[in-house]
């Protein structure tokens, strides 16, 4: 079980280089398992013991929000604090397992491997990066997702990266999967450019994107 903790350093081997990721875990209690287990099989059709995921894909994300602390604050419950239009869907609280601040240090906040809300209709196979801010982020934060990125890969079978505004292309592919066909929510983030110049970067890693668009 997750709960709050002292951060401490661990430092983990990407390919020939390493990057360095500070563990601070969000509360991962019987309840937000639970509810994972429930949005797996009620959204995604997913029937499991354990809130877990066989990650093929990684998603990119802003936070919308300004500061680190800020962030984390909104991801720590287990419930989802407001939002009507997403709790009709689940009780869940969005989450994701990592999180770069301004200055491009790399935040775990769960184990890469561990379910979490935060893109619909793949939540079930993709790992979520979130990165402090709107459409500013910044040249550190570029540098730590692609660090991330490579890492991840090296670790696991990813086959895609994608913007969470590309998540709706995956709609009638066989990756997607959610119960209904009406939840969406539109999004933007995190921005065009940022995910050229991410894609650039990670070229040598050979990921897939948008079934839809080429980039």
């Amino acid at each position: 079980m997750l709960c709050m903790a002292v951060l401490f350093v661990r430092t983990c081997i990407a390919q020939e280089s390493s990057i360095r990721i500070i563990d601070r875990p969000i509360v991962f209690d019987q309840q937000r398992k639970d509810l994972s287990l429930d949005y797996l099989a009620r959204r995604h059709g997913i029937q499991q013991s354990e809130p877990y995921i066989k990650p093929r894909m990684i998603i990119l994300h802003w936070t919308a929000i300004s500061t680190l602390d800020s962030t984390f604050n909104v991801f720590n419950p287990s419930v989802l604090p407001g939002r009507p239009d997403l709790q009709a869907a689940s009780r869940l609280n969005t989450a994701v397992p990592f999180l770069v601040d301004r200055d491009g240090t790399i935040y775990r906040l769960l184990p890469d491997t561990t379910f979490a809300r935060h893109c619909i209709g793949l939540n079930y196979c993709a790992i979520g990066i979130e990165n402090v801010g709107n459409n500013d982020l910044t040249d550190a934060q570029l540098e730590a997702n692609v660090q991330l990125m490579r890492y991840l890969k090296s670790q696991y079978d990813i086959e895609y990266l994608i913007g969470h505004y590309e998540y709706k292309d995956f709609i009638g592919t066989p990756l997607w999967k959610e119960t209904d066909p009406n939840y969406l929510t539109k999004k933007t983030d995190p921005g065009k450019a940022f995910m050229k110049n991410v894609r650039k970067r990670v070229k040598d890693l050979n990921l897939k994107g948008s079934p839809l668009q080429a980039e």
